[in-house]
């Protein structure tokens, strides 16, 4: 198929995804599914789309938000998040050196899996000083997982009668990325959308002791910042807590912003292609996959036992 065809298609599917025809795991699919059979004709275009699209939709999600209940989150549990936040990333050390992985790597995978995906990766990596293709090898292994994970928990959830609070504390908790984390909680139940999105970005703002921490062990003068987009989830949230006579203006950016999100994961979809599997080799597949499956085990198996609420 001439170059210039399969340029069109690929648009094409991505407008398609601003439609209410498109939902988050039929957009991942297509553009997964895309990538594949076709590639991705504009790489590089739909690789910052999908980042700046990303924020966008999360800060939109905010406008459906209360921020006493984001406090409320932050207060209760400080705990839960020192504690799994370390324990997931001393587990990552220990798989790393299991699976003879480069340390960098392990670091930057581990890091992603504790706390928020490509957004803790992109703030470790300066920190400890990782190479462009230790990075790039990190970030195709969470963003697969991240594919995976869209599709599977949702289903896992039902499997096992979860409720909307019980699965959106699994998702926020267990998937790496804040986009998968929304798009699955969305396919899971309008209650589980919330509740995750606060505890996803909530966790996020962890990055910042953690990679301060990380800069002193590695004696390192790069200082991560907290992502900006939190901020605008933060202030989206206090607009629709205290000014609730503009309920119509918050409850269009956020259906907006929804769509936006199932946009984004086709782009992000498209970005799982064979060449990025076949790069990446089989063992950060391997320990971060494993590592995974102990996680959200555990995770599950405490929020059944209501250990974590």
């Amino acid at each position: 198929m001439p170059i210039r065809a399969i340029q069109y298609a690929f648009v094409s599917l991505f407008i398609l995804s601003f439609t209410p025809f498109a939902n988050p795991t039929l957009a991942l699919a297509l553009g997964v599914g895309f990538a594949w059979f076709l590639g991705n004709p504009l790489e590089q275009l739909s690789n910052q789309l999908s980042k700046w699209l990303l924020k966008i939709a999360v800060i939109g999600l905010g406008f459906h938000v209360n921020i006493l209940e984001v406090i409320e989150v932050g207060r209760s549990s400080i705990v839960l998040t020192i504690v799994s936040i370390t324990a997931i990333i001393g587990l990552g050390e220990i798989l790393t050196q299991a699976f003879r992985l480069n340390r960098n790597t392990g670091v930057l995978i581990s890091f992603g899996t504790a706390i928020c995906g490509g957004s803790a990766i992109a703030a470790m990596a300066p920190v400890i000083k990782a190479k462009q293709h230790e990075i790039a090898v990190a970030l195709a292994v969470v963003f697969s997982l991240n594919a995976i994970g869209l599709v599977l928990f949702p289903w896992l959830g039902k499997s096992l009668m979860l409720s909307d609070k019980q699965f959106a504390l699994w998702a926020a908790l267990a998937i790496h990325d804040t986009s998968s984390v929304v798009a699955a909680a969305a396919t899971y139940g309008p209650v589980a959308v919330g509740i995750a999105t606060t505890i996803k970005l909530t966790r996020a703002m962890w990055i910042i002791p953690y990679t301060a921490a990380a800069g002193v062990f590695w004696r390192s003068e790069e200082r991560a910042s907290i992502p900006l987009f939190i901020f605008g989830f933060l202030l989206a949230a206090l607009c629709n807590s205290y000014f609730p006579q503009f309920n119509e203006l918050w409850q269009t950016l956020y259906i907006g912003a929804k769509q936006i999100l199932v946009a984004t994961l086709f782009l992000i979809g498209a970005g799982v292609s064979k060449a990025v599997i076949k790069q990446t080799g089989w063992r950060p597949f391997a320990m971060a996959i494993v590592l995974w499956i102990i996680v959200s085990t555990i995770l599950l198996l405490l929020i059944l036992d209501g250990l974590i609420q």
